[in-house]
């Protein structure tokens, strides 16, 4: 009991990392209907900028003032990062066919991997622990659990995160333009919305969200390197599958249900066939709900 109780926590909190950086694939195909395959690229990114800021204000600051530092430079730098993803690879191709911004975004996430790899060597970096303790909730022949602070922050800073764009989406002038885009984006455009700007803005939105999953991943596990951008895009990209593409609860949902997934497999099966265990169970739910756990059926307008 107290060993699965552990694996839940754990499951849970890797699950809020992949469902944070699933939102912004979601985003993505809500609005232009098109996978940014450089997104995981762009966490990636996050990550180690997170690291460099950390690294430069380490002795300099307390620990808090430089984590909200971190946050914050990463989300500016992946937010211009995802704009200029959306200028270079997307924009000038919106009009072509289906598999040219596919193509074009493949070949971003690769430029973005070996920049970093050239840039920040290819080496993996580390950081010390810089939340340590946490929360004993029981315990049971001998075996603690623990609720570390560190996945009690990715708990609250994830819900906080994801609470403040649901509001955002569904309240603000800003979320009805990204709405009305995703509906019938030239009927948005006839009616006034300036539709380039919004599809920049939401991505944006979706770098700054993956930056700070980025972050989190980094404080959680303390290492990074140039590939975790793909693992962990990989990952992301079936939690919105799974939850259903262009659902935003769907990716938040798929996410959880991954981390859980991988969670119990690497506890009670083997860790080299948790990737395995992960892809059979999209496939085996996509076979019986094709749209996902949440997914819409798509009408296709003629």
């Amino acid at each position: 009991m107290a060993y699965a109780l552990q694996q839940l926590i754990n499951g849970l909190t890797l699950g809020m990392i992949y469902g944070l950086i699933a939102v912004g694939y979601t985003m993505v195909y809500g609005i232009i209907g098109m996978i940014n395959f450089a997104h995981g690229d762009v966490f990636m990114i996050g990550a180690y900028i997170g690291i460099i800021v950390i690294t430069a204000l380490a002795g300099v600051t307390s620990v808090p003032l430089g984590l909200v530092a971190a946050f914050l430079v990463a989300m500016v730098f992946c937010g211009i990062y995802g704009f200029t993803i959306e200028r270079v690879a997307y924009r000038p191709l919106r009009g072509s066919f289906r598999l040219a911004p596919l193509i074009s975004a493949i070949g971003m996430s690769i430029l973005l991997e070996n920049y970093v790899q050239t840039s920040q060597g290819a080496l993996v970096r580390a950081i010390p622990n810089l939340i340590p303790g946490g929360i004993t909730l029981m315990q049971e022949d001998g075996f603690v659990v623990q609720l570390s602070w560190m996945q009690l922050a990715i708990v609250v800073v994830t819900l906080t995160v994801l609470g403040s764009f649901t509001y955002l989406v569904t309240k603000t002038p800003l979320g009805r333009a990204m709405r009305a885009v995703e509906q019938d984006a030239k009927m948005a455009a006839l009616l006034g919305i300036d539709t380039n700007r919004t599809i920049s803005t939401t991505f944006i939105i979706g770098s700054a969200l993956a930056a700070v999953a980025g972050v989190m991943f980094l404080l959680y596990y303390g290492v990074v390197d140039f590939y975790i951008g793909f693992n962990a895009g990989i990952k992301a990209f079936t939690a919105a599958v799974l939850g259903g593409i262009g659902s935003l609860p769907g990716a938040v949902l798929g996410g959880l249900l991954i981390g859980l997934i991988e969670a119990f497999w690497s506890g009670y099966a083997t860790v080299a066939y948790k990737d395995a265990a992960v892809y059979s169970i999209l496939a085996i739910v996509l076979m019986f709900m094709p749209s996902g756990l949440l997914g819409r059926h798509e009408v296709e307008k003629v």
